[in-house]
Order: C-alpha cells, then structure tokens, then sequence
C-alpha cells in the first residue's frame, strides 16, 4: 500500500494487468490486509468528486467516473503468518474453471509485456513462466540456458550480475501439486527449486524497466519518476 503519486503499489501492479484486459483479480490478504479492504471499498470515495445529502434521508452522488469500473476483486483471507506457497495454494477455489492464472508480488512495477508473457507459457509448455529481469545485486539470481529454461534458483546468493525473478508469473493450475498443505512453505523455495529440477520452470526475458520499492529510497526515486510524468511502467 505504500503510495507512488497519489495511489497504492498494488495499484499501480494492478493498472499494468488491466492495461492488457486482465480485469479480474484475486488478492491474497494477510497482515494488514484490513487496510487493502478498506482501500478498495471507499474507493468510490478516493477516486470520484462526491455530493452528500445529510438527514434522515441520506444520499450520495458520486460526479466522475475512473477507469476501474469493470475490475473485479476477490479478497482472500490467506493468513497473517502464512508463507507464500500457501497463500497461494489457497486462492485454487476462485479460479472457477481457468486452467492459466497471471500471479505475481505486490512489491514492484514494471513495463512487463504481460500478452508476451503468456504466449511465451503457452509455447513453452511449462507449469511456470517467470519473468527474470535485470535487478540490483542485492537480489536472488536465476541460472538460465540457452533454450530460456530456469536451471536452478537461488534467492539471495552473494554473486553479482544475471536475472532474477521479477515476481510476474503465468502458472497452470498444475502449480498446485507443487505447494503443500503447509503454511510454513515458502514459494521462493523447495516449490520453484522443484519445478526448476523437474525442467517446468520457463524464463521470460525482460529487458525493460523493472523496479522493486523495497526501501525508502525506492520508493522516492518511482515517486519521482511519476511526478516528472516520466514513469516508465505507465503503460494505460
């Protein structure tokens, strides 16, 4: 929820999937998820120029529209404590009969060619298709080879340099054979190790912007990006 210009991170993420017509989403809540909820019910209030009537007989009227009446958010409540792998392995009942999801962090925004992305899974025929982008040395790398296969995974090694996973994912739903019933269970790890060994781990290159808001100072440098109008993730 940590704000660039005047809307929330997840929003921000959000606005790039509905850029490319994927409208309905699936939030996987846990501490301070409260705050999320209250977002995205008042969001009427945040967003519109409004007249209210007081009294007994009240009314309210709402004068601008947004560019998110035709989003559609489910809340899931997955567990204040709960890892990864398992916040994910529970939102499986909101998927109705979607045999491909889009998945991804709410900490980082990005030009990410989502329709890319998902031709890439679809042609790969893999479980998941990471998005391995250009990041700083601070963050995990991934070993690639040349037919754009992920060879291993490492979350936080000491080398510099290489890919690592930039938290958009197309997955099939056969994902969930890979996350055990374990709120313990971190996705980063024995899952994506797994599906790297077994060869059903695909990297998608991106070799655009790509930017995590992880610290005070990243988050001061997209406000800025957004403020100067030169926002590289503002695809809509």
């Amino acid at each position: 929820m940590l704000p660039i210009g005047e809307r929330p991170t997840l929003w921000h993420i959000m606005k790039t999937y509905a850029h490319y017509g994927h409208k309905d989403f699936i939030l996987c809540l846990g501490y301070k998820g409260d705050m999320i909820r209250e977002y995205f019910r008042n969001y009427l209030w945040n967003t519109c120029d409004a007249t209210v009537r007081l009294g007994l007989d009240p009314k309210i009227q709402f004068h601008t529209r947004h560019g998110e009446e035709d989003w559609t958010i489910t809340f899931a409540d997955t567990g204040e404590n709960s890892m990864t792998a398992y916040r994910i392995r529970q939102i499986e009942k909101y998927l109705g009969d979607d045999e491909t999801f889009l998945l991804t962090y709410g900490d980082a925004v990005g030009n990410i060619d989502i329709d890319a992305s998902i031709q890439f899974h679809e042609e790969s025929g893999q479980i998941c298709a990471m998005t391995a982008v250009h990041p700083p040395a601070r963050f995990g790398e991934l070993g690639l080879d040349e037919s754009k296969s992920v060879l291993g995974f490492n979350e936080k090694p000491q080398a510099e340099g290489g890919y690592i996973n930039g938290g958009y994912m197309v997955c099939n739903r056969r994902i969930f054979q890979y996350l055990p019933d374990d709120p313990g269970v971190i996705f980063e790890e024995n899952p994506m190790r797994r599906l790297a060994a077994e060869g059903q781990m695909g990297a998608f290159r991106h070799e655009g912007f790509w930017q995590p808001v992880d610290t005070v100072q990243e988050l001061a440098l997209l406000n800025s990006l957004w403020e100067k109008g030169n926002a590289p993730w503002k695809a809509w």
